[in-house]
This record gives C-alpha cells, structure tokens and sequence, in this order.
C-alpha cells in the first residue's frame, strides 16, 4: 500500500475507500483529509520503509537458533542493530 493512503486510512478512521486522491466514508460520502498531516505521517514513519529493505534475512537467526550457533545469533542481532543506528525513529 502506499504510504500516503497508509497514512489517510490511519489519520481518518471514518475513511474506508480511497480513488486517487479523494476519500469516502462507509456511505459513500467524500471525506476531507489535512493533507499536511498527511505528509507529516509519511515523512515521520519513513524509517520503517527504509529499514525493512535492509534488515537481514529472519532466517540466519532462525537457522542460528536451530544449531545453536551463538555467533550467528549475535551477528543477525549486531546487524539489525546496525540497520536501526542507519536509519533511526524520526
């Protein structure tokens, strides 16, 4: 989903259908959105977008967990750490 129609959605609960750019409510009526605020949502939850493509792969700790090789363990946490040090909460 886009972000800004993430963003709609969450910031309007009356919303439940969006076309382009226009909102509707459960019947039918258009719904009027601050699109700044809209704005100020995505701009302010980019992080999560940006650090989900760089996060390694659940399975190196699940693959470490199963062996019972603390190193991989430790590494797949260092390197989520890494990615949220990147990329922090706005």
């Amino acid at each position: 989903m886009n972000d800004s129609i993430n963003a709609i959605y969450k910031l309007n609960p009356s919303v439940v259908t969006i076309r382009g750019n226009v909102a509707y409510d459960a019947d039918g009526n258009e719904v009027a959105y601050d699109k700044a605020a809209v704005q100020a949502y995505v701009d302010a939850h980019a992080y999560i977008t940006k650090r989900a493509s760089e996060y390694p792969n659940i399975t190196d700790y699940i693959d470490g967990v199963v062996k019972g090789d603390q190193a991989q363990i430790d590494k797949y946490i260092a390197d989520c750490l890494a990615v949220k040090a990147r990329f922090p909460k706005s």
